[in-house]
């Protein structure tokens, strides 16, 4: 299976449409949200083409191809609104021997993990992309932003594909940086 991983949408509807035309144009199956889904947040601006009625559709229209974890920014609300989970503060994705956890990066990151035993860290939050193996042999990768990219960097999104290759991707679906778990 290919997945497409995105977090930090931040309602913007625009930025989720270039996603998810990479999605569909590239047969991806999965499309993994890592949180903060309809909501700006009070310290970010208004991101462009806010439209969180338009996200609920587009989105709930592919729910049987989503998996999410719930942001710092996501709430009761919106869980309301979207026809799939996404209020867990995380996910385990297992693909062959590899264990990758999903999560937003408020709660866990590489400095705070759990479980155990992990081959790979996935998370957004920070909205600077990231995408190493440590000291201990755990592969973080952080997907940035495709709404509030930090730090200089590009929107970007993350791919795993059905080699175990992720790739951090910018908004026209070009690697800027991969590695193979």
């Amino acid at each position: 299976m290919k997945y497409l991983v995105v977090s930090d949408i931040h309602g913007s509807l625009p930025r989720l449409e270039k996603v998810l035309h990479f999605f569909e144009a590239e047969n991806y199956d999965m499309l993994l949200i890592l949180g903060d889904i309809l909501n700006y947040g009070p310290r970010n601006g208004l991101p462009e083409g806010i439209n969180a009625p338009g996200i609920v559709e587009r989105l709930n229209a592919m729910a049987h191809k989503v998996v999410a974890v719930r942001g710092n920014c996501d709430s009761e609300v919106d869980q309301m609104l979207l026809e799939f989970p996404c209020m867990a503060d995380y996910a385990m994705l297992v693909v062959g021997t590899k264990r990758i956890f999903l999560t937003h990066g408020h709660k866990y990151n590489e400095q705070k993990r759990t479980p155990q035993g992990i081959d790979v860290i996935m998370y957004g939050h920070t909205h600077l992309w990231q995408l190493e193996q440590i000291s201990d042999g755990l592969v973080v990768c952080n997907t940035g932003s495709i709404t509030f990219p930090k730090g200089g960097n590009l929107p970007t999104f993350a791919t795993i594909e059905e080699d175990l290759t992720i790739n951090i991707r910018d908004l026209d679906g070009n690697i800027l940086k991969n590695f193979s778990i």
